[in-house]
């Protein structure tokens, strides 16, 4: 019992996360379907084709390979080696945390690093290959946003084209290419140049002096991009292989309780409604439902189907990697230790 209480009280913000979770996942399936006016769409989330649900979870698992995939292919180097075991529970540990402290996964990026800082790399090392992440992984999420929604607009792809949704997606997610690309060119030296003109003002200094340290290491990441996808790194296909088998999993729920929209609508109300992660909700709990609900309907999914739809895909997408990803959290905090006994080991003398 004395072991279980110093376990409890050693990890009592996880528990205490899970309990939240369990009450939540309660309320939702027990009290919601008896509120007047959904009880009888709710009802028939009891009722779902479970071929399709069972699909669903396949694809997810798929999705989530995908993500560990990438991890281990920019986070193996500087002769550290991150095996598929570091990086299964680096990256399941980490969802987990973003799941559960969200604003656009801030609680996945601080397990990350504190994981990769114990694995060997140097922090500068951490955010360049951070952020060489992020531009594999979002580069897929933006050119989605642009070629789909330009796609629907112009009529090449099939689906209906609500102008607020397909238009105004498109020129932010271009807007964004264009502004990492302008980054990323920005002429070397620029750190020094504001340093020598701006000698008389120290807190301008300071700052104008972070900007500019900004497009360096964007520029450095960009680079190790590039360098991956010219290589045909095998790794890179984790970043389609993460949003493409997770739209699968939405399209998969959906079809477990009618006909959806076309593949093409699909992708769009699903990457509009994953905008709503920036939100600081506790695991995302309403905001990525809510979009991804009203993006649908805007583009001529059924009511029912929707809002069934999606309850059902984000009961796939959140309790899926959750148990496994407790588990892995356990696991890296083991393997975290036997990192840093051998780099102990490594700084002894004799």
């Amino acid at each position: 019992m004395r072991k279980l209480a110093r376990l409890l009280r050693r990890h009592r913000r996880a528990v205490g996360a899970a309990v939240v979770i369990a009450a939540i996942v309660g309320f939702v399936y027990f009290v919601v379907p008896e509120l007047s006016g959904l009880s009888g769409t709710l009802r028939r989330l009891r009722h779902a084709d479970l071929w399709w649900i069972a699909l669903g979870f396949v694809v997810e698992a798929i999705s989530l390979a995908g993500y560990g995939l990438l991890f281990r292919t920019v986070f193996s180097c500087h002769g550290v080696h991150i095996g598929w075991r570091e990086s299964y529970q680096i990256t399941l540990a980490g969802t987990v945390a973003s799941k559960l402290l969200s604003t656009a996964g801030a609680g996945g990026v601080a397990l990350t690093v504190w994981a990769l800082r114990a694995s060997g790399l140097q922090p500068r090392v951490i955010a360049r290959r951070m952020v060489t992440f992020e531009l594999l992984l979002y580069s897929v999420f933006a050119g989605a946003l642009l070629i789909f929604g330009a796609g629907l607009r112009i009529g090449v792809l099939p689906g209906q084209a609500p102008w607020t949704l397909t238009v105004v997606p498109a020129v932010i997610a271009a807007a964004a290419i264009t502004l990492t690309v302008a980054l990323a060119v920005l002429p070397l030296g620029l750190e020094r140049r504001i340093t020598a003109g701006m000698r008389s003002s120290r807190r301008l200094l300071r700052m104008l002096s972070r900007v500019a340290t900004a497009p360096q290491t964007l520029r450095e990441s960009t680079r190790i991009a590039f360098a991956a996808v010219r290589g045909w790194e095998l790794g890179v296909l984790g970043a389609p292989a993460y949003w493409g088998f997770d739209i699968a999993a939405l399209w998969a729920a959906l079809h477990a309780f009618g006909s959806p929209p076309p593949v093409p609508a699909i992708v769009m109300a699903y990457f509009i409604g994953q905008l709503a992660n920036v939100l600081p909700i506790p695991g995302g709990v309403g905001g990525v439902e809510g979009g991804t609900i009203g993006a649908l309907l805007a583009f001529g999914a059924q009511g029912s189907v929707a809002l069934l739809g999606v309850l059902a895909y984000r009961l796939i997408s959140f309790w899926l990697p959750t148990i496994p990803g407790a588990l892995a959290y356990f696991r890296l905090r083991r393997t975290v230790g036997g990192w840093r006994s051998a780099d102990a080991a490594r700084q002894t003398p004799g």
